[in-house]
């Protein structure tokens, strides 16, 4: 089995910590994103543990849809 490191929002924007425990808490629009990010993370990275196997198109589909939640967290967080 392959180890593979989760892309936790905690690690993959540890500048915006605060922020991000403090957005989940106020905002519930982003509340949603953060936790549709980690649902579609935890797929990702099952698939990457080995743990859960999916065909190369569905994974390619679900580290997209996991871009463009981050890119969107991003903006929230930038903003």
């Amino acid at each position: 089995m392959s180890q593979h490191t989760p892309h936790e929002l905690m690690d993959e924007f540890p500048e915006y910590r605060e922020s991000i425990r403090d957005k989940k808490l106020s905002d519930a629009h982003f509340a949603k994103l953060a936790d549709d990010y980690h649902r579609v993370n935890r797929v990702v990275h099952r698939h990457e543990s080995e743990v859960e196997v999916l065909s190369d198109d569905h994974i390619a589909e679900i580290k997209k849809e996991r871009l463009v939640l981050k890119d969107t967290i991003f903006s929230f967080l930038s903003a």
